[in-house]
């Protein structure tokens, strides 16, 4: 059974509401990514920063002060009157929240630390619960009073899409009867570093899919869902998550099974569950990182899945990749392109040099502003992630 997703709150380096995201989505606008120096020593990094100013947090909950959990809180405010309706008519006990993150609150954690080494204290206003990977859900669930199930995902850049799919079980399963799902990941030292240190960062904005690709951008940004197993109103267009796949190949720490056999089976397995044939989805959103091995895996799975094509993005120039908001972010870019936000019927553009890798496959992408000639229907979006991590989704008008 399909999982309405009736809501969306969606914040990152393209906007900060539904209509300013889809507006620049469609639009392929990447003035978003910019370099910024100072994450990196020595180093100017193109990178998806959010430059708006987010909301404060709620009075009383400084406990839960995060930047990570303030892009949440966007992304939340967004759709609050509709939270608050779903818990005057189920109760707050009937609604659960699962987050994806991978940053959770390190980089203040992180600012604590400095602080300790070069004071012998730690600040006054640190909390070690603000680094936890449970922090993002267990702050929405205390700011909206609910005492349903609550937890995160952790599982790198898969998070917030398996966050989906869990959401998805626990009312197929009748846990609860409303979830509040998605992802959330902020800019933060630890991963920029990180990422560099592996030479899997790009100074320039990335490339995805070239024969001159380098590397990543990262990005920052939250999408949260309001999922249910009923549509708001049944007599009008409707979204919905009509299936997905998981599975994990373990094949490397953090390269993938080079054949893309893990991203298959995510993929094969999505179809099943929705009862859709490859042929029937109209657009699909790639995982697209712009690395070396992301790009080459995932252009030889897309090939075996959809070998007649398919209309195809990786949105990663536009938005940077969010790692653990990736999923649900990228969920949300498709749930956007299905939805009335998209009167033009666009795809999201594959932004590139066009200079296709003599050594992949040739993939079907959209260029900028290609329409379709009839609304789209169906939409897949890919997740891959760190330790063989593979996520396919499917969402489609109901």
């Amino acid at each position: 059974m399909p999982s309405y997703l009736n809501a969306l709150g969606v914040i990152c380096s393209l906007g900060t509401s539904c209509e300013t995201v889809a507006a620049a989505l469609f639009k392929g606008d990447t003035s978003g990514m910019r370099k910024h120096s100072g994450w990196v020593t020595g180093q100017a990094l193109t990178i998806g920063a959010v430059d708006a100013t987010l909301p404060p947090m709620p009075a009383g909950m400084q406990h839960c002060a995060s930047r990570n959990n303030q892009l949440l809180l966007a992304a939340a405010l967004q759709i609050e009157p509709q939270i608050r309706l779903a818990i005057e008519r189920f109760g707050s006990h009937r609604v659960a929240v699962v987050i994806g993150t991978s940053t959770s609150g390190i980089d203040e954690a992180s600012q604590g630390i400095a602080a300790f080494e070069a004071a012998g204290a730690l600040p006054a206003d640190y909390n070690y619960a603000q680094q936890e990977i449970a922090a993002p859900a267990a702050f929405l669930s205390e700011w909206l009073g609910l005492s349903g199930p609550v937890y995160s995902i952790s599982t790198a850049c898969t998070s917030s899409a398996r966050a989906l799919l869990s959401a998805h079980r626990l009312l197929s399963q009748g846990v609860c009867d409303v979830v509040l799902c998605g992802g959330a990941d902020s800019l933060c030292g630890l991963t920029l570093n990180g990422f560099s240190a592996l030479e899997a960062v790009t100074a320039e904005r990335c490339n995805p899919f070239s024969k001159n690709r380098q590397g990543i951008n990262i990005g920052e940004g939250a999408a949260l869902f309001i999922m249910t197993r009923q549509a708001n109103d049944p007599s009008s267009r409707s979204i919905a998550l009509l299936g997905g796949g998981a599975c994990s190949d373990a094949h490397h720490i953090s390269a993938p099974e080079p054949n893309g056999l893990g991203a298959q089976q995510a993929m094969h397995k999505a179809l099943q569950a929705a009862g859709l044939a490859a042929s029937d989805i109209d657009y699909l959103n790639l995982h697209g990182t712009a690395t070396q091995h992301n790009d080459a895996m995932e252009s030889l799975a897309v090939q075996a899945v959809f070998p007649d094509g398919v209309c195809s993005s990786s949105t990663k120039p536009l938005s940077g990749h969010t790692l653990g908001a990736a999923g649900a972010l990228e969920a949300a870019f498709c749930w956007l392109t299905l939805s009335e936000h998209n009167r033009q019927q666009l795809v999201p553009p594959h932004i590139w040099d066009g200079q296709f890798d003599p050594q992949l496959p040739r993939l079907q992408f959209a260029s900028p502003g290609y329409a379709f000639t009839t609304p789209a229907r169906v939409a897949m979006s890919n997740s891959f992630a760190f330790g063989g991590s593979n996520v396919s989704l499917i969402l489609g008008v109901v």
